[in-house]
């Protein structure tokens, strides 16, 4: 089998599970995209976490060109990204009980904002702690998992639950268990994840219906442009200025 075939079969993969949550989740992106327009709208502040490389998709809604101004990313030393040395200790970081309350009650994060949390299996203890805590203090919260996970994992939160449970708003990656769209006879291990590239879609799906609610309400949505494009610095520091109370990553 030939590495285009194969190139092939990855793509038809990534697009089966963008059609399924395209349509499936429908209703959740909707209601999610709405629920970030209120926050907007009421004064509160926009933030996204994700550990490991669930933190790809939490990263690529925060200070880009064509996003919203006000998405801060909640980030966790040590567990948002392969940068860590070694790499495996983000991922014992996930499964560390306490280190969610620790990290929220050093944030800026208060009652009346919104979180979005994003957590392929949603198993762990960080991303399970942190919806949790975030709703207590008045957060809302919406969730970015594959629901599957819970069927056919074991929690590793004490309370035995997992990220879906703890969330104003699910939307469901659709990814399966292990996160690999491909086999071959040849190799040992399944192969090719397609993780971010749904989930990233899903989370720009979101702020797209964001900015479109907030457009039919008759507030402008505090979107940034593209400093490689004539005026986008001066565009972008004007939004800046007008939103300097919500927007944590120029401090």
């Amino acid at each position: 089998m030939s590495d285009r075939t194969l190139a092939g079969q990855f793509f038809d993969a990534a697009i089966g599970l963008l059609q399924r949550v395209r349509d499936e989740e429908a209703e959740s992106v909707t209601a999610a995209g709405t629920l970030l327009a209120d926050t907007v709208a009421d004064g509160g502040r926009l933030f996204a976490f994700g550990a490991g490389h669930s933190s790809l998709a939490a990263q690529d809604v925060v200070y880009r060109a064509g996003g919203l101004a006000l998405m801060n990313l909640l980030a966790v030393p040590g567990a948002v990204g392969v940068d860590v040395m070694p790499a495996t200790l983000g991922s014992a970081l996930e499964r560390v009980d306490g280190l969610a309350t620790a990290v929220l009650d050093s944030s800026p994060i208060r009652s009346g904002d919104a979180l979005v949390i994003v957590s392929l299996s949603g198993r762990n203890a960080l991303p399970v702690e942190m919806a949790m805590n975030a709703r207590a203090l008045g957060v809302k919260v919406i969730g970015v998992t594959s629901v599957v996970y819970a069927t056919r994992t074991t929690s590793r939160h004490v309370s035995g639950t997992y990220l879906k449970d703890h969330c104003d708003v699910v939307l469901d990656s659709k990814i399966a268990v292990g996160d690999a769209e491909l086999t071959l006879d040849t190799v040992p291990a399944p192969f090719a994840p397609a993780s971010t590239v749904v989930t990233s879609a899903l989370l720009q799906a979101v702020m797209a219906t964001t900015a479109g609610v907030l457009a039919d309400r008759g507030i402008e949505p505090p979107l940034l442009r593209s400093g490689n494009v004539d005026g986008g610095h001066e565009w972008n520091g004007k939004v800046f200025e007008q939103y300097a109370d919500r927007i944590f990553y120029r401090r």
